[in-house]
């Protein structure tokens, strides 16, 4: 272990990478800051994604270092990252201006949303991808207690953070204090609640997700302007975190884009 963490910091200042194919060429084609290019030893250059990130990262004039298979396997923490990893100054958090002038210069009302202490990389991952399909102006997490832009958020998000404004907050109830004196109105989630397929989420909103397991903490719950319920049918009574968000999400857009 001591010989896989040497080999890991005797390439890199820092311990941010991204992985997997899509994700690096989403990130060499945004703005962050990019230090080195990994490649496995023996990957087919002529495959179409590894072509398009060795041309983006010449256009950039990055490093380009071919390596062995167990190299990448250590600077990724052995999940699969298809023969490519880049290695990334830390993750550069928005901030709440920056979430408002992005929903302002898409010229639209602003469309937020609060994860509160979602743990899992892979559900945050996950609904970063569909916030940025479904036209959410930025994403809303807390410093403490929750997960932040791992290399596995980035993997799972294929590409979206690139995209979707991320900002941490020190505190989520002063947050959505927030949010209510600039105008947006703020919506939970709750086995007691309004029909989500009755939301109108037309003009400046914000959705709450709980945690995976406990829900909206109360103190939160206390500043959340309306309930939503998502019914169910089946013995199962609660949503994975990630799926939750996408059906809240999609009645946004659904509202803000009709047919």
């Amino acid at each position: 272990m001591q010989g896989e963490q040497n080999m890991k910091n005797n390439d890199s200042d820092q311990s941010d990478f991204i992985i997997g194919r899509h994700p690096v060429v989403s990130a060499l084609r945004g703005k962050q800051e990019i230090n080195k290019v990994f490649l496995q030893n023996g990957i087919k250059k002529d495959e179409k994604s590894i072509s398009e990130i060795i041309k983006l990262a010449k256009q950039k004039k990055l490093v380009i270092s071919v390596v062995p298979k167990q190299k990448l396997d250590i600077l990724s923490d052995h999940q699969n990252h298809q023969g490519v990893v880049l290695s990334v100054s830390p993750y550069k958090y928005a901030t709440l201006d920056d979430i408002f002038e992005n929903a302002k210069n898409r010229n639209e009302e602003p469309f937020f949303l609060i994860l509160d202490n979602i743990e899992d990389p892979h559900n945050l991952g996950s609904i970063i991808r569909t916030a940025d399909a479904s036209g959410v102006n930025g994403v809303i997490i807390p410093k403490h207690r929750a997960v932040g832009i791992t290399s596995t958020v980035a993997k799972t998000s294929a590409g979206a953070i690139e995209r979707v404004p991320v900002v941490r907050v020190t505190n989520l109830i002063n947050t959505a204090k927030y949010l209510k004196d600039n105008g947006v109105w703020i919506f939970g989630t709750d086995m007691n609640g309004t029909d989500y397929r009755r939301w109108d989420g037309k003009g400046s909103s914000a959705i709450v997700i709980g945690n995976e397991g406990k829900g909206i903490s109360p103190l939160l719950k206390k500043n959340v302007d309306q309930m939503l319920t998502i019914p169910m049918v089946g013995q199962v009574q609660s949503l994975n975190a990630s799926v939750a968000a996408s059906l809240l999400m999609y009645q946004g857009y659904s509202s803000r884009n009709p047919l």
